[in-house]
């Protein structure tokens, strides 16, 4: 480990979903640094120590108790039995006590009820699956309930609607904590799929979608290395040697966006690697980026991420 090394305690239950607790277990247990040292130091607890049932039919052994959670600096419910039960009050008590010294407090899919059940989301925004949402409104009405986004953090609360978009919750804290490289690196390592659309700001780069074809796979990775030029329909169907009828309807099919949303996409993941580099203007990174000015950039910045080129700056720099 490292002086920057930060310490994650994931929640297991009795029942877990073995893909539930898997999801920050890849994200945050795996990563390392350039030099090889993990970024994370990852532990799995739970309330009583000793052989948990999965709902896989499986065992796991948890040889970690609830005072982990004294010390962590991101606590995560990956998840939580279906019907909903409440939570004991030494974990809800456990949970605060970690909100109040400063811990991070994630709720992935239903752990959002947790954490919702602790207090610690009131008068804050949430998500969480959305067979539950009705639930929860219905139990947490101090909650602002969103449940058409992936992901909402709140700082020291982050929560995530189901299943898969707790991997895009995660990678959102790994890019929160340690950058857009950090980020990407863990995205390639676990093939991400292309950029996910929702209504919260994600900070999450995502990797370029490989299509079967190889004219657009080509045509995909010439584009991500000039996207400084500017690019019509016309000039990139010629480029791979479609119609323009036809390479629309490809491109849809591959990437599951336009060609305009998913260039714009690729700008906007480019500027913000070039915003964190140390040095660098923002109107240089908007023309390096393809957006040719900074009025431009910021638009975009503004309806795809809710921030501001400059106060994402100040968040991510190195």
């Amino acid at each position: 480990m490292t002086a920057h090394t930060k310490h994650v305690a994931v929640l297991a239950f009795d029942g877990i979903s073995p893909f539930h607790l898997s999801v920050p277990c890849l994200v945050f247990g795996e990563e390392k640094d350039a030099l090889g040292q993990g970024l994370y130091r990852l532990d799995v607890c739970a309330e009583q120590r000793g052989h948990l049932r999965t709902n896989a039919g499986f065992s796991l052994e948890i040889k970690r108790g609830l005072p982990v959670l004294k010390s962590a600096d991101i606590v995560i419910i990956p998840s939580w039995r279906n019907d909903l039960p409440p939570a004991s009050s030494e974990l809800l008590r456990a949970l605060r006590h970690a909100h109040a010294r400063g811990a991070t407090l994630v709720g992935l899919c239903l752990g959002a009820f947790v954490l919702a059940q602790a207090g610690l989301l009131d008068g804050k925004a949430a998500t969480t699956h959305w067979l539950a949402a009705e639930d929860f409104k219905r139990h947490f009405p101090l909650v602002e309930l969103r449940p058409g986004v992936l992901y909402v953090d709140e700082g020291d609360a982050v929560t995530s609607a189901g299943t898969a978009a707790a991997l895009d919750c995660c990678i959102h804290l790994l890019r929160r904590d340690f950058g857009a490289d950090a980020a990407n690196r863990a995205a390639r390592r676990m093939v991400v799929a292309a950029h996910r659309q929702g209504g919260q700001a994600q900070y999450v780069e995502q990797p370029v979608p490989m299509p079967d074809d190889d004219r657009l796979a080509a045509l995909l990775e010439w584009i991500q290395r000039n996207l400084h030029q500017s690019h019509s329909l016309t000039d990139l169907s010629e480029r791979a040697f479609m119609s323009r009828r036809n390479f629309t309807r490809r491109f849809k099919q591959a990437t599951g966006t336009t060609v305009q949303q998913w260039v714009i996409h690729q700008r906007i993941a480019l500027a913000q690697r070039l915003l964190e580099e140390p040095g660098r203007s923002i109107e240089n990174v908007a023309v390096l980026s393809g957006f040719g000015s900074s009025v431009s950039m910021r638009q975009h910045f503004a309806k795809a991420l809710n921030v501001s080129p400059s106060t994402y700056r100040r968040q991510f720099s190195k």
